[in-house]
């Protein structure tokens, strides 16, 4: 399993961000990470090994490092995650829950296409958070990739991906794993689990029907929901206010 926790907000975002991911602790125990947007300095990233040493005390101190107003965090049971990955698509930050059945077969399917590779993990293994994203930057935007990919996908796979423009959230096809949006009033964030955003200090926003949106964008003033896969609403992209530390 594993948890994710992300964040978009009016001045720095790094604690809720912190926080958020390590109320999924349970979830997960091989690997926890953060990527924090500025639109300064750009992507700040860290993943380490939780085995041993519980989320909270691997981050402590990175804390002072990572700055920005929006940013994403998870908890793996599997790989690790979350992944900077650059393509015609720009780039942009990604991180996974869920299982993908016919990863063999779609990692054979890519290799076929000759020029494309993977990086294998220790045991040999494709990094299943890597074979999303491969499966995305297939298609010409990351609303078309991402319905590419959970069409392709034998399993589930519940998606976060963090741009320079907003964080985008995905439930996997099928809706078997959640996916909750908060609103406060220093911004949005989207939760795994919803006991994350309300001790964040976020709630449902007055107009959220139910937490069961198969994906949305969020920037730091709104969130914009859509049932079909089309194109991101512009609603949904208004320009990000001034960041403030």
């Amino acid at each position: 399993m594993g948890g994710f926790f992300g964040a978009i907000t009016k001045q720095d975002c790094v604690l809720d961000v912190f926080f958020g991911t390590d109320y999924h602790s349970h979830l997960g125990t091989k690997r926890g990470g953060m990527a924090v947007y500025d639109r300064k300095d750009g992507f700040q990233r860290q993943i380490h090994n939780i085995e041993n040493t519980p989320f909270r005390t691997k981050f402590d101190k990175d804390l002072a490092e990572f700055h920005g107003c929006s940013g994403i965090g998870c908890i793996s049971d599997t790989d690790p995650q979350p992944l900077l990955v650059r393509s015609h698509l720009g780039l942009y930050a990604i991180t996974t829950v869920g299982i993908i059945n016919n990863a063999d077969a779609l990692v054979e399917r890519y290799f076929s296409d000759h020029g494309h590779q993977f990086m294998a993990m220790s045991s040999g293994k494709v990094n299943a958070t890597e074979l999303v994203a491969a499966l995305i930057n297939q298609k010409d935007d990351l609303i078309s990739g991402i319905r590419y990919a959970q069409d392709e996908i034998d399993g589930s796979a519940t998606i976060l991906i963090l741009d320079a423009d907003g964080i985008l959230a995905a439930r996997d096809k099928l809706g078997r794993l959640p996916v909750l949006i908060g609103q406060g009033e220093n911004g949005c964030c989207v939760s795994f689990e919803s006991f994350a955003s309300t001790s964040d200090g976020a709630s449902p926003p007055p107009s959220s029907p139910s937490p069961t949106i198969s994906w949305a964008t969020m920037t730091p003033t709104s969130w914009a929901p859509g049932r079909s896969y089309g194109s991101r609403p512009a609603a949904g992209r208004p320009s990000p206010p001034p960041e403030s530390r």
